[in-house]
């Protein structure tokens, strides 16, 4: 299928349009918001000093703050007449974070959509069976609205429901499952404990929100059945959602689409740019977005710009995975650990499933402790669990310096998600 919604920009072009959506952005801004304006003259700034991508450094950076303290209609930068729809975050701490969106806004979060699913292979003959949550949340109506605008059939399930979901695979022949990467786990083992593969018609899975592992992706993807594999979606609710970044058939980082976002790799510390290829926080800045444009988002997730062409033949910009959030340190005992750094050390251990949770708590006598419990594989028996069990603890030691009690459990004792895994419960505070 040729490509229709992708466009092939070459450097130039691309910076080309980088610099006017940058203008737009700041006089949109500076215009519209009230909130913004006082934020610009306040760093010195005024629509007339943004010229070139070179003076992105003398912008100040947006934050959650500034969205929390406009609530509910934060930064917004057009009369509320043309708000035609709002989104939100899931609101796990402190009041959600509300984003209007108008007549513009949604059209261009449908087509960020239809490009992922372009990017990933699909076709107008694929079935996309939808496992996220619809409502305030973004994913569920982005996918539905970008898999319309695709032309492929959108199969509209939701998160939750596994009966629905099952027979929705087998009876549709569903060819595609949007989800994130704990619900399609949780799928590739009712299908396995339910003789279903046979039955179903996935080819792949494009999955996001949350941090995955290589191991945990291998377990979906054969239990599945995949022919084509699975591809990591980017986005979040202040970038209208999901669908602003997406792995290519080559699976070499996520192409992120350049005409629509300015990508930043900055020191979390600093807010100073990284060197070419170091990881640091990925800050953005849209090009279009009119209800609530950003200007330096710090998203807090943690990433690298990918130099070079893509041999996928797409000429948008490349990010790597994300690889942890800059706000999901831990510090135990002195150390900074990132729940990434745990993941990586599971990856070792071939007896070992993907699935493990850490338990932070500290005794009566002040000292920290911190329990990891990991599910060993199906196929492996418990006999050698106590020494498995050692070696985890000395690579851990050796990974990130912290002793732990380790911890190896049977297959699918620990908790499972239709949503997002949660890897860590810290007790100590």
């Amino acid at each position: 299928m040729e490509r229709s919604f992708i466009p092939a920009l070459k450097a130039e072009e691309l910076r080309s349009i980088q610099e006017e959506g940058l203008r737009f952005t700041v006089n949109h801004a500076y215009s519209g918001s009230a909130q913004y304006r006082a934020k610009l003259e306040s760093a010195g700034v005024r629509p007339g000093d943004i010229r070139s991508l070179e003076d992105l450094a003398q912008l100040p950076c947006t934050t959650t703050d500034d969205l929390r303290a406009g609530y509910p209609l934060a930064l917004l930068s057009v009369p509320e007449k043309d708000v035609v729809r709002i989104h939100a975050s899931s609101g796990t701490t402190g009041k959600r974070k509300v984003l209007a969106y108008t007549r513009r806004d949604v059209k261009t979060f449908a087509l960020q959509m239809a490009r992922c699913l372009e990017l990933a292979g699909l076709g107008p003959e694929d079935r996309v069976q939808i496992a996220v949550g619809y409502g305030l949340w973004t994913a569920g109506v982005g996918f539905q609205a970008g898999i319309e605008k695709f032309g492929a059939m959108a199969v509209p399930v939701g998160a939750g429901n596994l009966e629905a979901h099952l027979q929705m695979l087998a009876d549709v022949k569903s060819t595609c499952l949007a989800s994130t990467a704990s619900m399609a786990l949780l799928m590739g083992e009712e299908v396995k404990r339910n003789g279903l593969l046979e039955s179903i018609g996935l080819t792949r899975v494009i999955f996001g929100a949350e941090g995955h592992n290589p191991k945990m992706r291998r377990t979906f993807e054969k239990n599945l059945g995949l022919k084509h594999g699975s591809y990591d979606i980017g986005g979040m609710t202040e970038m209208y959602g999901p669908g602003t970044a997406i792995e290519c058939p080559a699976h070499n980082g996520l192409h992120y689409w350049g005409d629509l976002f300015i990508h930043e790799v900055l020191d979390p510390v600093t807010l100073k740019p990284v060197n070419e290829g170091e990881i640091g926080e990925l800050v953005v800045t849209s090009l279009c977005k009119e209800a609530v444009p950003l200007i330096r988002y710090r998203t807090r997730d943690l990433t690298r710009l990918l130099p070079g062409d893509c041999p996928c033949g797409c000429t948008m910009p490349r990010h790597d995975h994300l690889l942890g959030r800059s706000d999901d340190m831990i510090i135990f005992r002195g150390v900074n650990i990132y729940p990434g750094q745990v993941a990586d050390v599971l990856q070792a251990f071939p007896e070992l499933g993907s699935e493990y949770h850490m338990q932070l708590q500290r005794r009566e006598d002040g000292r920290d402790e911190m329990t990891l419990k990991v599910e060993r594989l199906p196929e492996r028996d418990c006999g050698g669990d106590e020494a498995l069990a050692k070696a985890v603890a000395k690579a851990l030691h050796a990974k990130i310096l912290v002793s732990a009690a380790v911890q190896i459990v049977d297959p699918g004792s620990l908790p499972r998600s239709f949503g997002k895994s949660r890897r860590v419960t810290d007790t100590r505070f």
